[in-house]
């Protein structure tokens, strides 16, 4: 595991952290390539997003954040994203930064909703297979959205990174009656502080019960485990830094990339933009590493001339 010293970073961008997303900002950067219509084959789905799962009368949107001149011939690599909230709430737009900022270094950023027990009256599982249909409408959509469909990354953080993980590590669990012709699997993972043991004595196990194997991600690692980045703070109440190391170390004994990252000193949500200007930077800047490592992205990362951190 690689130690972090903000000293690698230059002081006058960790210094000045206010983080002000303008409103309208080209997520997209619309260009003659996007649509703002309904989208046929080979038609670039338009920046407000598009509903891929209707569940009774529950519309579940994804909205994509596309790279500037973006077009639906592109097969670029895209992320995923789940916003956190216990299965029980959140916020859409929670990874909003992550995804504009993907989108500005060449991939296509993309957040999903999925229904929560506040909104929905739901449990967990169907947590689950809201994420696993996401990334396959991602999937079988990927000439619609200009996406390569075998470079899908998944991520989110808390009980969104438990989905995302899901998505990766968890076979079953898939929305009845949906095709799964087309596969719900994750080729990456990008997990931030993400809930991934609901056994005893695990967050969740409470709503999961005697369910938790069917669930729980650090029960279901087998060979082929997409390659995976994990961030947690070591003073998270609700994530002990001992379940990711092992998680990390299973990982690693089954053949499977892990790269772990523990920072001192801060908690649950740490990542977060509007919360830490400065471990969003750090969290960002080590996941632009990790997916260039990958081969999703070129150069080095630009998070310190992103309007994030100006």
């Amino acid at each position: 595991m690689r130690e972090l010293h903000l000293s690698r970073f230059p002081h006058r961008y960790l210094a000045s952290m206010e983080i002000r997303w303008i409103l309208g900002l080209g997520c997209a950067l619309l260009n003659s390539c996007q649509t703002t219509s309904l989208t046929p084959p080979g038609q670039l789905i338009a920046a407000s997003g598009a509903v891929y799962k209707k569940v009774g009368e529950v519309e579940l949107r994804i909205i994509p954040f596309y790279p500037e001149g973006h077009c639906a011939s592109d097969a670029r690599p895209a992320a995923v994203l789940f916003f956190g909230g216990g299965w029980s709430g959140g916020k859409l737009d929670q990874f909003e930064p992550q995804a504009r900022y993907l989108a500005s270094r060449g991939m296509v950023g993309i957040l999903a909703d999925y229904r929560v027990k506040s909104r929905h009256a739901t449990t967990p599982f169907a947590c689950v297979a809201d994420g696993k249909s996401a990334v396959r409408w991602v999937r079988k959509n990927a000439d619609r959205l200009g996406v390569d469909p075998n470079r899908i990354a998944a991520g989110g953080g808390s009980a969104g990174g438990h989905v995302a993980a899901t998505t990766g590590v968890i076979s079953g669990l898939e929305e009845p009656g949906e095709d799964t012709s087309t596969s719900s699997s994750a080729n990456a993972l990008l997990l931030f502080n993400p809930v991934i043991d609901n056994g005893p004595g695990g967050w969740g196990h409470a709503r999961v019960k005697d369910r938790y194997l069917e669930i729980s991600p650090i029960h279901n690692i087998s060979p082929g485990a997409p390659p995976t980045i994990l961030f947690l703070g070591r003073n998270d109440r609700l994530i002990p830094a001992a379940t990711v190391q092992k998680y990390r170390d299973q990982m690693q004994a089954v053949g499977s990339r892990c790269d772990l990252h523990l920072y001192d000193g801060q908690g649950h949500g740490f990542f977060n933009q509007s919360r830490n200007a400065q471990h969003f930077y750090l969290t960002v800047f080590e996941m632009d590493r990790f997916l260039s490592s990958l081969g999703w992205l070129e150069g080095e990362p630009t998070i310190a001339e992103h309007p994030a951190t100006r």
